[in-house]
């Protein structure tokens, strides 16, 4: 695996810089988006090893609150907006096209406000359950990699709604050893990570969940879009780390 392969993914998930020729080429991303868990990896003890050490001076509320804002901050909230405008346009009545164009406005709704605030409010109180910092720097680590393993999987099942931003991805992950590579790295990561069961037991529920998001897509827009695989990375890492923290279990 040639580096030059990551270095645009890493662009076009954080706010680290990377060539310009690369990280413009959405293309490059999309044929290489098997390698979005390695990525979720880096974010995830880049934000891990900040979290451990904060962890050890601060009580754990402030410490969720940081966390979350630096996951904000380090992926650019990409994702976030795009949670956002998935729930803007699921919340959206009228026709498929309305519903569509509902998504794709820039400006966000009440449905979207609403979204944004559980779900920081959802990621505060499940990181400022966990005790341990080790077991907080694993879960963070474990989280990442599974909610872009989630995106992954997602453009392998899904079709684009229409001809756009998730198109070259939906056509880039129908290639079947990218995604046998996407899953084995994704797998060694969480176990070797120190989740283990849990971690595979998160990985699990959110696959389930992802798969329900696919459907209402499907039933709502036709098929997904950036927007749905940006959400379902929010909302996977969130639900990864509620199980993690020991809230669902």
């Amino acid at each position: 695996m040639a580096y030059r392969s990551i270095q645009p993914i890493i662009s076009f998930l954080t706010i680290i810089p990377g060539p310009k020729s690369l990280s413009n080429d959405l293309n490059s991303v999309a044929n290489s988006m098997h390698y979005f868990p390695l990525v979720g990896a880096l974010i995830g003890v880049i934000v891990g090893g900040f979290a451990y050490i904060i962890s050890l001076y601060l009580q754990p509320l402030v410490v969720g609150f940081l966390i979350t804002a630096v996951l904000a901050l380090i992926t650019g909230l990409h994702h976030t907006d795009a949670l956002a405008d998935f729930a803007d346009g699921l919340m959206k009545s009228g026709e498929r096209i309305t519903k569509r164009n509902a998504m794709r406005d820039p400006a966000v709704g009440t449905a979207g406000v609403t979204a944004i605030v559980l779900y920081v409010a959802g990621m505060i109180i499940a990181l400022s359950s966990f005790h341990h910092g080790v077991k907080l720097f694993s879960s963070i680590l474990a989280a990442e990699v599974i909610a872009k393993f989630v995106m992954v999987m997602q453009a392998h099942r899904g079709n684009s709604a229409w001809e756009g931003f998730s198109s070259p991805f939906t056509s880039a992950m129908k290639n079947k050893k990218k995604i046998i590579i996407a899953t084995i790295t994704s797998i060694v990561v969480i176990w070797f990570a120190g989740t283990s069961y849990f971690g595979l037991v998160a990985l699990t529920i959110s696959l389930v969940c992802a798969a329900f998001i696919q459907y209402l897509s499907n039933r709502v827009f036709g098929g997904i879009s950036g927007d749905v695989m940006g959400a379902s990375n929010e909302i996977t890492r969130l639900c990864s780390l509620m199980v993690l923290s020991g809230i669902m279990l």
